[in-house]
């Protein structure tokens, strides 16, 4: 029978919560990696702690693909560099300078890449808590990404989220059913410096905002 308790505070004490913030602080977006292998059992270890992530109707879409091949990693940085030179065609002026100097992928450093894909036609959860909001799926799935992400940091393994893809072709290279779609490309490994200062407020692309900007109540 699985363990009940009836005072879920008292299981964690101020310690363990000054260490959580501290993990939260620490969890950035990692764009330069060092290219020290990642231990497979580690690898493990991080996915099945994603794997214990919240998801609609107990759904569990998530799909986990390691790319590992020559072919579908050169393919994928291809695709990379295509977008990469779309979007910055979109800046001019100082915004256009400021893009092009940063570095927006580990994708020749990184040991481990991970693509992460939403099922949208699977059994299981029965379609409880979607049928109004299909886009749970996919918003379950990046709930499995932050718990990934988190679970990374804590063996102090750091994680970039490449969005600058074209998914069409994404999914394409790697093969995979047509039911599910590209909801995260993540490149995994030990970062070459630790901050908790984001990568983009540091070069001045993006400050961080008041969060009490972001609330409201009705």
């Amino acid at each position: 029978m699985p363990h009940a308790t009836t005072d879920i505070a008292a299981e964690f004490g101020p310690d363990f919560r000054d260490e959580l913030d501290r993990l939260f602080a620490l969890r950035r977006d990692v764009r330069r990696f060092r290219t020290d292998p990642i231990d497979a059992d580690l690898l493990d270890t991080i996915l099945h702690r994603a794997e214990l992530s919240p998801s609609v109707g107990n759904s569990q879409p998530w799909r986990w693909v390691e790319v590992r091949s020559p072919r579908c990693r050169g393919q994928i940085r291809e695709n990379f560099a295509r977008s990469n030179a779309d979007a910055l065609d979109g800046y001019d002026g100082e915004r256009a300078r400021l893009y092009a100097g940063l570095k927006l992928a580990g994708l020749h450093d990184a040991p481990v890449h991970l693509a992460v894909f939403t099922d949208h036609e699977l059994p299981q959860g029965h379609g409880l808590g979607r049928a109004t909001m299909p886009e749970t799926l996919d918003y379950s799935t990046v709930a499995a990404v932050t718990a990934l992400w988190l679970a990374a940091r804590s063996h102090g393994v750091g994680v970039g989220w490449v969005s600058i893809l074209d998914a069409a072709a994404a999914h394409r290279t790697l093969e995979v059913p047509d039911t599910w779609s590209l909801t995260a490309y993540l490149c995994l490994g030990y970062p070459e410096t630790i901050t908790d200062v984001p990568e983009l407020e540091r070069v001045g692309w993006q400050e961080r905002t008041d969060p009490g900007a972001r609330r409201f109540s009705r």
